[in-house]
C-alpha cells in the first residue's frame, strides 16, 4: 500500500489521522509518515485498513462467496478456510486460502493475487 492509497482509504473511513492511528493502534507520527511517504506501511496496517473499509455498510451490496464467483470444485472448498468459515467475502483476508490451486506463503503474495482479483475489487471498491 502506497502513501495515497492510505490517504485515500482514511479518508474513506472518515477519519482523522489521530482517529486513524488509535483505529490501527500505532502512532499519530506513524499515520503522519505512511502519508508522507516516509515510511512504508506495514502488512498489519494494510490488512487492518482493507478489513475496515470491506465492513463499511453499503446499501443494497450483497457479499458475494469467493467459492460461487471462482466456480470452485468442492474438493478445493473443502481443503479452503474461506469456505470452511463461511467467509467468502473474506477470501482475501484469511491465510491460508486456496486461490488458483495454491496457498501463499507471505501477505506480500497473496495480495499481489487478490488485488486483481474481482471478489477483493468488489469487497474494497478500488
Amino acid at each position: 500500500m502506497d502513501k495515497q492509497e492510505f490517504s485515500h482509504f482514511r479518508k474513506k473511513l472518515n477519519k482523522t489521522q489521530k482517529q486513524m492511528a488509535q483505529l490501527l493502534g500505532v502512532s499519530i507520527k506513524a499515520v503522519h509518515s505512511y502519508e508522507q511517504g516516509w515510511r512504508t506501511v506495514p502488512p498489519a496496517v494494510e490488512r487492518q485498513i482493507f478489513f475496515l473499509i470491506s465492513r463499511l455498510k453499503v446499501d443494497g451490496y450483497p457479499k458475494p462467496n469467493c467459492w460461487e464467483t471462482r466456480n470452485c470444485p468442492e474438493e478445493v472448498k473443502l481443503g479452503c478456510p474461506a469456505w470452511e468459515f463461511n467467509s467468502g467475502d473474506l477470501c482475501w483476508f484469511i491465510n491460508g486460502t486456496v486461490c488458483q490451486g495454491t496457498t501463499h506463503k507471505t501477505w506480500k503474495e497473496k495480495m499481489a493475487l487478490c488485488r486483481k482479483c474481482k471478489i477483493f475489487k468488489e469487497v474494497i471498491k478500488i
